[in-house]
C-alpha cells in the first residue's frame, strides 16, 4: 500500500555580506535546514548548532525548519526531495528515515540512496536498554532470563528505529516480548519510571537524567565501548551478545541532483566545522560523539547500515507493511 508521506523557524546566521557562491542566485534567500521531527527531538540541537556555524561560514542566513509527521520523518524528508536541487534545502538525516523506513515501509515514496547524497556526518549517539528503578533485574542476563520465561513482558520505544533495536536484541537473546509504541522518548521513560513498562530501548541521552535521578536503571548500552557518563554499565556487546552495536547518527544530506560544485562548496564549508573544538564540546554537551564522515565515507557507511539492518529485519521476521 502506498503511504501518503504528509514552522517553527530559527535564524541561525545573519547575512553579513553579499553571497558569492554560485548556488544562490538571490543572496537574500536563506538556506533551509529541514529537521523531519518536532522541536526538542534528538535531531534538533545538532541542526541548530551546525546550521548556525554553516551560516557564519557562508555569511548567509540559515533557517532551521521543523517538519515532523508521516512515517518516522518521511514528511520532512520528502520536503527536501521536492525542493529545487540548488543547495538551499538541506535535510537533517538520521537512521529512521534513511535506514529504517526503507526496511519497514512498503512502497516508500523516496529512495534514500538515489534521491539524496551526503554532505557530512554530524553526531552519533548511543542507545540503551533501561528498566524501572525498582526492577528486580540488575543486568541484561537477568532480564533475558525473565523474558524467556514470560513472553508477555512489555517493552516500549518511541520510533520504528527503537522497535528495530529492541526486536534485534530479543532475536539475538532468544526471547519474545510485547511491544508498546510511543510518540516520544519522554513518554516511554515516564512509563518505565512508573513501572508501566518492563523495559525499553531508548536513546541514552534521554535516559541519562532519569538514570542519574534514580528513576530508571540502565542495564546496557549499545556502543562498541562503555559510555563516558556510565562507566560502570557494560555494553550489550560485552554482556555476551556478539555484533550488537547500534548507534543513532545524524547527518546533512541534499538532493542527489544537486550539482557537484554546489555540493563541494557545502562540503568544504562543513569540514572544518565538524572537526572543530567547538563541535566536540557541543557533542559532549548532548552526550553524543562527533561523526565527521565526508561524503564518500558516509555513503559507504549508509550502504553498510542498510545491508546490516535488512539482515536484522529478516532474522527477526520484520517485513515491510
Amino acid at each position: 500500500m502506498n503511504h501518503p508521506i504528509r514552522r517553527r523557524a530559527f535564524v541561525a546566521g545573519l547575512a553579513a555580506a553579499p553571497l558569492t557562491f554560485s548556488f544562490a542566485q538571490d543572496a537574500s534567500r536563506p538556506i533551509r535546514i529541514i529537521v523531519p521531527f518536532g522541536p526538542g527531538g534528538g535531531s534538533d540541537p545538532p541542526a541548530r548548532f551546525f546550521g548556525a556555524r554553516l551560516g557564519e561560514a557562508l555569511r548567509q542566513t540559515v533557517v532551521v525548519e521543523n517538519k515532523p509527521g508521516g512515517i518516522s520523518g518521511s514528511i520532512g524528508t520528502l520536503a527536501v526531495k521536492a525542493a529545487p536541487a540548488d543547495g538551499l534545502s538541506i535535510l537533517v538525516a538520521s537512521m529512521s528515515p534513511l535506514v529504517v523506513n526503507p526496511i519497514i515501509v512498503k512502497d516508500l515514496a523516496y529512495d534514500p540512496l538515489k534521491d539524496f547524497k551526503p554532505i557530512t556526518g554530524l553526531t552519533k549517539t548511543t542507545n540503551a536498554i533501561v528498566v524501572p528503578a525498582n526492577s528486580p533485574h540488575n543486568d541484561l542476563a537477568s532480564l533475558v532470563k525473565a523474558s524467556r520465561a514470560n513472553p508477555n513482558l512489555n517493552a516500549g520505544g518511541s520510533s520504528a528505529l527503537f522497535q528495530l533495536g529492541a526486536t534485534w536484541f530479543a532475536s539475538l537473546a532468544g526471547f519474545k516480548f510485547t511491544y508498546a509504541p510511543y510518540k516520544s522518548v519522554g513518554q516511554v521513560l515516564t512509563d518505565v519510571g512508573g513501572g508501566n513498562l518492563d523495559w525499553a530501548f531508548v536513546d541514552l541521552g534521554g535516559a541519562l537524567p532519569l538514570a542519574k535521578a534514580g528513576r530508571v536503571k540502565v542495564l546496557g548500552t549499545t556502543s562498541d565501548q562503555r559510555h563516558r557518563s556510565l562507566p560502570d554499565v557494560p555494553t550489550v556487546l560485552e554482556s555476551g551478545w556478539k555484533d550488537f552495536v547500534f548507534h543513532s547518527w545524524i547527518t546533512f544530506h541534499v538532493r542527489a541532483e544537486t550539482p557537484d560544485d554546489i555540493t563541494k562548496r557545502l562540503v568544504d564549508a562543513m569540514r572544518p566545522i565538524v572537526n572543530s573544538d567547538a563541535a566536540r564540546d557541543f557533542a559532549r554537551s548532548v552526550d553524543a560523539d562527533l561523526f565527521p564522515l565526508g561524503p564518500d565515507a558516509l555513503m559507504r557507511h549508509h550502504r553498510e547500515e542498510l545491508v546490516r539492518f535488512q539482515q536484522v529485519a529478516q532474522a527477526a521476521g520484520i517485513k515491510p507493511q
